[in-house]
């Protein structure tokens, strides 16, 4: 596959976990930021290569080759940000275009050197689960911030939004993974939270908090 049309296969992998009857063109148009017209071509090569059925009204899905594929670009993509990371010194927040850039090397054996080398991880920096070499994705039990009991104390496993700027304004929050975090008091006018964070009193929105992934 071409590095366009891996990114493709990504993209209907991630939509697909809201749509899994299949997605919408469209949608994968808005997230590529590409014509539709673009898309539909696209997809029409994807099928002829067995990586894609599109049926009309129904929307695309990978097929059992397409879905092992895809898997396998993820597991890239969250081991080179795990590398970037932990090895490199970058920020959680630095990494994710540097990540789109190596996840197109081809080489499946550097891929699991690299995996043995970080030493198997389950997640990468952000929470996410990263497949195994066979395509295999360990279940994290976890929950929204904003959905669960007061006064009990919770860890902050991973982020619904990994966007630089969430990503940056947990920084300046001091928000990481692996805080510790107890929900005080939800305001009842806007769904603010009031959290103790690590000791610390700290009120946050109920958009925060419902991109915070907690256990």
């Amino acid at each position: 596959m071409t590095s366009s049309e891996e990114n493709y296969i990504k993209v209907i992998y991630h939509l697909s976990s809201s749509t899994p009857k299949g997605v919408n063109t469209n949608a994968i148009a808005i997230v590529l930021n590409t014509k539709a017209s673009s898309v539909t071509d696209m997809v029409k090569k994807l099928s002829e290569k067995n990586l894609v059925s599109h049926q009309k009204y129904y929307g695309v899905t990978l097929t059992e080759t397409g879905l092992r594929e895809a898997k396998m670009i993820v597991r890239k993509h969250r081991l080179w940000e795990v590398f970037l990371v932990e090895k490199l010194g970058f920020s959680w927040d630095e990494v994710h275009d540097i990540a789109e850039e190596l996840e197109h090397i081809k080489s499946e054996k550097l891929t699991n050197r690299l995996d043995a080398f970080l030493g198997f991880p389950n997640t990468d920096p952000h929470g996410d689960p990263i497949p195994d070499q066979k395509g295999e994705i360990r279940k994290i039990n976890k929950s929204l911030l904003s959905e669960v009991a007061h006064q009990k104390l919770f860890l902050c496993v991973g982020v619904k939004d990994s966007s630089v700027e969430f990503l940056q304004y947990l920084n300046k929050q001091k928000i990481t993974l692996g805080s510790h975090i107890k929900v005080l008091e939800k305001e009842s006018f806007d769904n603010s939270i009031v959290i103790e964070l690590d000791g610390k009193e700290l009120t946050i929105s109920n958009k925060i908090a419902t991109n915070l992934y907690v256990q």
